[in-house]
């Protein structure tokens, strides 16, 4: 990989793109026409920026020879961000991603997903495997996360300040503030709309494609994306070491690893 930081790899103006019910997901492109397309999805309460360019991901991708296409997904960074639950689906954010790739006449991707990211990348491979030629998901949750939110104590603290007394969702809210410009309420509603649907990854259906899984060795669901990647039929699996859910995407152990799966077949 080449030397340049990631502070200069230029964030581009969003390119808008329009979901089948009119909401507007901000895209980001770098690199040739040419070259093989990355997908890139971020994880909840994140954007394209915070967990790909920050991080140095589309440095690096670019340096391995590669198009990334990054967005921010519905509720994050510039895309929109209903406030209604019933926006969040994840046939919705699945949606989202196939109609950006109709949108920009790509057929088929490379891709990478991170958390949410990931969740959302397993559906779009196992509904859409024609579309993703082989996949990196990383820290992909187990089970329903998002449920675990207890969503009237979120929105009382938005509202007045009310302290979180659930450490759940004040790991959540604290998670959500990080980032500059999260709106707070969309992220409370994705959850609320999610924590029904949002259901485990069908291990008896898993995507037909080459998948990587990678999870920080200090993650609490390592061994479930370790079982997810033995049930999957081209899965396997890195540990991603001394990183926990909140950190692994900031590793170079994660990048090396993911890269070097993602050229196999370039």
């Amino acid at each position: 990989m080449d030397a340049v930081s990631p502070a200069r790899i230029d964030m581009p103006a969003p390119q808008f793109v329009m979901s089948a019910e009119g909401r507007r997901i901000a895209t980001y492109l770098w690199g040739d026409e040419d070259a093989p397309t990355v997908l890139c999805v971020h994880g909840f309460a994140s954007n394209c920026r915070d967990n790909w360019v920050s991080t140095g991901w589309v440095r690096d991708l670019r340096a391995a020879g590669f198009r990334v296409l990054g967005v921010d997904q519905r509720g994050h960074g510039a895309s929109d961000t209903p406030h209604e639950a019933t926006a969040y689906t994840m046939d919705a954010l699945v949606g989202d991603l196939v109609t950006v790739l109709d949108t920009y006449l790509i057929d088929t991707v490379r891709y990478v997903g991170y958390s949410l990211g990931a969740r959302v990348g397993w559906q779009v491979a196992v509904q859409v495997p024609e579309r993703i030629e082989r996949a990196v998901l990383g820290g992909i949750p187990d089970g329903r996360p998002l449920a675990r939110m207890q969503v009237e104590q979120a929105r009382a603290y938005v509202a007045d300040g009310t302290p979180v007394e659930d450490s759940a969702t004040r790991n959540y809210v604290t998670l959500a503030e990080r980032v500059t410009g999260n709106d707070l309420l969309a992220l409370i509603a994705l959850a609320e709309g999610m924590r029904d649907g949002d259901a485990d990854p069908d291990a008896a259906n898993p995507p037909p494609q080459p998948i990587l899984f990678a999870t920080g060795t200090e993650d609490a669901i390592i061994e479930q994306s370790r079982a997810l990647a033995a049930a999957t039929p081209h899965g396997a699996f890195a540990e991603i070491p001394g990183r926990h859910h909140f950190n692994a995407p900031g590793s170079g152990d994660f990048r090396r690893d993911a890269i070097a799966f993602l050229r196999e077949d370039a």
